[in-house]
């Protein structure tokens, strides 16, 4: 006799080998060479996933940009050293990691803002994946490849957070940035 849990658990396994395939056939897997990337190359998907477009007004920092609505923006499963915290100092590789987000997302920028599965966090920012429109950049991911953020996960948004440790993983390995200039994070 076959119980309803076992069925309940084939269809789960049946939807995660779908969702696998899935993935698998959206992104090829191709890297192309990206000239505004410390390291001259980055992987990036040859389509941007669905979200809402907006233009980059203003960075606020290495993690925070503010749109053309006024709509202050935080890119999920990053954090960059303070900079503009009220009461707290200037943290090592804090104005580096700014001028980095200044530079990948100058202001006009056109970026596709994706959500996860939270939409705001606590401080009411809207919670983000950024990429590029002109080129595809997933602005998130280059920014801890290329040592500027670390890699940091808040349930439940966690679609990226295996690609952004691994990512941190290799900019630790390659002293690139953050790694090469300051002490270890608490």
């Amino acid at each position: 006799m076959v119980t309803r849990a076992a069925v309940v658990g084939r269809r789960c396994a049946l939807l995660f080998v779908a969702g696998l395939a899935l993935a698998s056939c959206a992104s090829n897997g191709e890297t192309t060479t990206d000239p505004s990337t410390s390291t001259g190359t980055a992987t990036r998907a040859r389509n941007v996933p669905d979200g809402r477009d907006a233009v980059v007004d203003r960075v606020v920092d290495g993690d925070t940009i503010v749109v053309d609505d006024g709509e202050r923006i935080r890119l999920i499963g990053i954090d960059t050293p303070e900079t503009v915290k009220p009461g707290s100092p200037v943290e090592c590789f804090g104005k580096e990691a700014s001028r980095r987000m200044s530079t990948l997302l100058p202001e006009g920028t056109h970026v596709r803002l994706v959500r996860d599965a939270d939409a705001t966090d606590r401080y009411d920012r809207t919670l983000s994946y950024v990429y590029r429109l002109d080129d595809g950049l997933f602005v998130n991911a280059a920014m801890v490849r290329d040592g500027f953020a670390y890699a940091y996960t808040v349930p439940p948004n966690v679609a990226h957070a295996e690609e952004f440790v691994a990512l941190q993983a290799e900019a630790r390995e390659a002293d690139r940035g953050l790694w090469a200039a300051c002490p270890p994070p608490n």
